[in-house]
């Protein structure tokens, strides 16, 4: 069960300064103290590695020995009580002082007076600007794992010897359509290249620049285009508008600062020069193709194959300029979109409903379908011969096309639509009971009968895809390693940037290589099962394995469950054999699973879910004598719409249950694997581990098994496109089992439409007693981790998911702020070193096997062996990323994840953070593979769509809502800013376990 993709921009650069003295520790500045001189005095004692403290006294210099000597190590970490003595490893420090207890003293969650603490120290430590800050170096490369060499989508840019120069343009009337943009320029170098341009072949990037190689023979000029409007056919008198040009030189670009960068001599990246390369290699397929982002799409490239509903799928290619350590590089990449489909109106109305819509009427749902589908696109008339004008869709009209009328004068004389087509085009509307599309704004609306229209080619399709659509690209997408790789190279062959005249112009030469790279293959790591199954350790072999022999290295105990069935094809008898064979695998695989339920098992409908969960939840407690119900099993149609998210909603933040669901297809056909995989998500839901690394449990893993560390992941998941009002939602959960690193806990809350940051990491409020209160989720979680071990962390691990590299600035300057205050606010000295690495899904880099027909270097889907990492050639010049494969392939090509340390207070080598997140891919609780993102960020995804379904009302496509108001919550999370409704806040038992699993 592999991970799915989950989820770029122009890389920048910039280094913070973090060292500012805190004048509580000025007295023992000639002790080592924690990171930023805030940790409490500590006695120097040697630890179980032999490594030993040095003195630190005066501030560390700049570059990478500033890095190096920032703290951070086993011995510069204090305020910790020792474990108990049973536990596999223990602290190499003790404190001078008695430790500050780090749980808070009041039963509110807050130290008194931390807030104020807190405020004290909010700009300790961290700059306001992203000016003083730049991203953790590389510490050097791997070394451990098996040497191998593999190709990457990535082809060698040659940099030109020319002069770029950038030059501001202005165009009157101003014009909001690129495309339109683009349509002036072309005519203004069409009518002026041998003269007013002096030969050159500008490259325009639509808007507001035009990039050249040499400079124009003027540093200002205005020149006036007229461009004819064809949309108004080919007989006739055709509009002609008049447009106004001012071309102004801006800058010339720096080729040399763009050089030293790629050569690792500069931290900071050229962006001017870097969008030219990348503007200018996009020049001649923008004119070719469709341009959809950073892809191009085509009808030619490929038969579109159709989707249903009125869509097809169109092949393309992405293209991206980037900077390496093999310097600058055009990444390359096969892609796939969905389309409307070019048809006539009618035709794609037929399609989207599925059914005959010339002779039958349509319903009121009928037409909110249609008008959904249509809003925001391109329709061309068909009615008037040779005349093509097109036009927007704003609506359809609530009435038939044959009661249609307006007014013709200023008198009110009405006509109707139907009389109208006729005498004015001789056009007669056929099928006047369809209602017609209207076009143009609100109060000057146009009516065009649907019959008279057909929809423009080359119109991406950006709303939610339907599970049949979705289905039907992913075959369309999903290549095998060696076609993706001959169609990649097929690209770059035909788009022959060797012929490109824009290329040649600027002196860009292009390799029609693939990039070939050395990679290491890093080994899977032992795990640990319980010491009463046949298998008590186990090493996985090419990124799997199984529960065979093997028994949950925690199980838990699971004595009160009951089971309730929504599926009216499931026989109650159906429903009872399915509970006992899956209490028989929860028992082999070594949780005590009772085998019979409270009470029998309860039939119900979906649309009473709330009324049924409520029955079942008050019926077992009355069973039990008030002993809360552990687990509810819930057996859901295949197709259950609103079902599944109304039962997580209602269990997880009314009742505090902790449930399972299991689809009716999975009931029928009792699948040993299918039980094995549900009885590993119900023994971590109930708070229990499967598997923990041997390397863990033996105290192995460098900087993690030394002092007591937590491992964050975060993630946010936005709205669908279209959704222009819902709020996104953040995840945050935090390891709760050191050493193990294996239990997470989670907390989620709601923020503001399309905001990335993580608003609630850490916030103070004011009560009118307590004056400022501390809290958020980082603290929360911080004092979870407390209760949960007994010791406060003294090192974080934060993975971030989710963020494109243009916010890599915005989202570390913030939340690592975030990070430091909640640590402030729990003790006034309390400052663990931090390392935040940001993970990444949604890139475009692929690696293929330097040999397709060695078995001995793929897996069975020809993918790259997983532990396969990359850190050099393909990666940054000079900041500490690497390409990790972690998991192996089932279809399709498999897309390595992309680490990127932005901050490292820990010291990390690359052998060991690549290490680290390769061997925690192989403790992901839901199955017995390694996965493709890091645990902690995909148990943030998951808790983040989870949280999806507590907003409030749950719109379905049904037009239904979720039942439950979730009004007024006690305790609920705060969301990011006003005027976002807060989620309902999670029942305590439930935060504590991983409810998203």
């Amino acid at each position: 069960m592999p991970v799915r993709p989950i989820k770029e921009g122009s890389e920048q650069h910039l280094v913070i300064k973090t060292h500012l003295q805190n004048t509580m520790n000025q007295p023992q500045k000639h002790l080592k103290t924690a990171q930023n001189g805030k940790g409490p005095p500590l006695q120097e004692t040697n630890n179980s590695s032999g490594n030993k403290t040095q003195n630190q006294s005066s501030p560390p210099t700049k570059g990478r020995g500033r890095r190096r000597g920032r703290g951070g190590r086993k011995s510069d970490q204090g305020d910790a009580c020792m474990r108990p003595s049973s536990r596999p490893c223990t602290l190499a420090h003790k404190p001078v002082n008695p430790p500050v207890d780090l749980l808070p003293s009041s039963s509110n969650g807050c130290i008194e007076d931390a807030g104020n603490v807190c405020e004290m120290e909010t700009g300790v430590g961290f700059p306001t600007s992203s000016k003083a800050l730049s991203f953790a170096p590389r510490p050097g490369y791997g070394q451990v794992g098996t040497k191998c060499i593999v190709k990457a989508n990535h082809f060698f840019a040659e940099l030109p010897d020319k002069d770029l120069n950038q030059y501001d343009v202005t165009i009157t009337p101003e014009v909001p359509s690129r495309t339109m943009n683009r349509a002036i320029m072309a005519e203004l170098i069409r009518v002026y290249k041998e003269s007013d341009l002096g030969m050159r072949l500008p490259a325009y990037d639509g808007r507001k620049s035009l990039y050249t190689a040499g400079e124009l023979p003027f540093a200002w000029k205005e020149f006036t285009i007229k461009l004819i409007d064809e949309d108004d056919g080919i007989n006739g008198p055709k509009r002609e508008r008049e447009f106004k040009v001012v071309i102004k030189f801006v800058a010339r670009a720096n080729l040399h600062h763009l050089g030293q960068f790629l050569a690792g001599k500069r931290a900071d990246a050229p962006q001017e020069a870097l969008q030219i390369f990348d503007i200018v290699l996009r020049e001649l397929s923008t004119k070719r193709y469709c341009p959809v982002g950073r892809s191009f799409f085509s009808p030619d490239i490929r038969t579109p194959q159709r989707l249903g509903e009125g869509l097809e799928s169109w092949c393309g290619f992405y293209q991206s300029i980037r900077p390496t350590q093999m310097g600058l590089s055009l990444n390359i990449d096969m892609a796939s979109a969905a389309f409307i489909e070019p048809l006539p109106v009618v035709e794609f109305v037929a399609q989207l409903l599925s059914k005959d819509v010339l002779s039958r009427p349509l319903s009121d749902s009928d037409r909110v379908k249609i008008k959904k589908a249509l809003r925001g696109v391109k329709v061309e008339v068909t009615h008037r011969g040779n005349v093509r004008r097109k036009y927007r869709v704003s609506g359809l009209t609530s009435q038939p096309t044959r009661e249609l009328v307006f007014p013709v004068d200023d008198n009110s004389t009405m006509k109707s639509v139907v009389e109208y087509f006729q005498e004015m085009y001789g056009f007669t509307i056929q099928h006047t009971h369809l209602p017609c599309l209207q076009v143009g704004n609100q109060k000057k609306a146009n009516y065009l009968p649907m019959e008279a229209c057909k929809i423009v080619e080359g119109q991406r399709y950006t709303k939610r895809l339907n599970e049949k659509q979705i289905t039907a690209l992913l075959k369309v997408t999903c290549q095998r390693p060696r076609d993706r790789e001959n169609d990649i190279i097929q690209t770059v062959q035909h788009n022959a940037y060797d012929q490109d005249p824009y290329a040649k112009e600027f002196g860009i030469k292009i390799s029609e290589k693939l990039a070939s790279v050395e990679a290491r293959i890093l080994p899977a790591p032992w795990l640990k099962y319980h010491e009463t199954g046949k298998e008590k350790d186990c090493l996985p072999q090419v990124g799997q394995w199984n529960m065979m022999n093997k028994k949950m290295i925690n199980g838990m105990t699971v004595s009160r469950w009951a089971c309730i069935n929504f599926s009216r094809s499931v026989q109650e008898s159906v429903a009872r054999g399915f509970c006992n064979e899956l209490a028989q695998m929860c028992q082999v695989s070594g949780m005590e699973f009772n085998p019979e339920p409270v009470i029998p098992i309860y039939n119900a409908r979906p649309e009473q879910v709330e009324k049924a969960l409520k029955h079942v939840y008050h019926a077992s407690t009355n069973k039990t004598k008030g002993k809360e119900l552990e687990l509810l099993l819930a057996i859901l149609p295949d197709n259950n719409g609103s079902l599944y998210g109304d039962l997580k909603r209602i269990c997880e933040t009314e009742l505090g249950l902790i449930s399972q669901c299991c689809l009716t297809k999975h009931v029928f056909k009792i699948s040993k694997q299918y039980l094995a995989n549900v009885s590993l998500k119900i023994n971590v839901k109930m708070g229990g581990r499967n598997t923990v690394l041997v390397d863990a449990i033996s105290c192995r893993i460098p900087l993690v098994s030394d002092i007591p560390t937590i491992i964050f992941g975060a993630d946010v998941t936005h709205p669908e496109n279209g959704e222009d009002s819902s709020p996104s939602i953040a995840a945050v959960v935090a390891s709760q089992d050191w050493p193990e690193v294996t239990k997470y806990a989670g907390l989620v809350c709601a923020q503001a439409h399309r905001q990335e940051l993580i608003q609630d990491l850490y916030k103070t409020w004011q009560d009118p007693v307590r004056g400022t209160v501390s809290g958020g989720m980082i603290r929360d979680l911080l004092i979870s981790f407390r209760k949960a071990t007994g010791q406060k962390p003294l090192r974080i691990i934060f993975y971030r998911d989710g963020v494109s590299e243009g916010q890599f600035y915005q989202v570390l300057l913030y939340e690592l702020d975030a990070i430091r205050k909640a640590c402030a606010s729990l003790e006034p000295n309390y400052q663990p070193p931090v390392t935040f690495i940001v993970v990444q899904k949604r890139h475009h880099t692929r690696l293929f096997a330097n040999n397709h027909k060695d078995r001995s270097s793929t897996d069975k889907s020809g993918n790259i062996l997983p532990g396969t990492v990359v850190d050099s050639k393909i990666c940054h010049p000079t900041e500490f990323d690497f390409y990790l494969c972690s998991h192996a392939g089932i279809q399709g090509t498999s897309r390595p994840a992309h680490y990127h340390v932005l901050w490292d207070e820990n010291n990390f080598t690359a052998d060991g953070i690549q290490s680290l997140t390769n061997n925690l891919c192989y403790t992901y609780a839901r199955c017995t593979r390694s996965v493709s993102v890091v645990p902690p960020a995909y148990y943030a995804h998951l808790a983040a769509f989870r949280a999806r379904f507590y907003t409030e009302p749950v719109m379905q496509e049904n037009g239904s809502t979720g039942g439950g108001s979730g009004h007024g919550a006690k305790g609920t999370r705060t969301a990011g800013e006003c005027g976002v409704k807060p989620l309902p806040a999670l029942k305590e038992n439930v935060k504590r376990v991983m409810f998203y699993c």
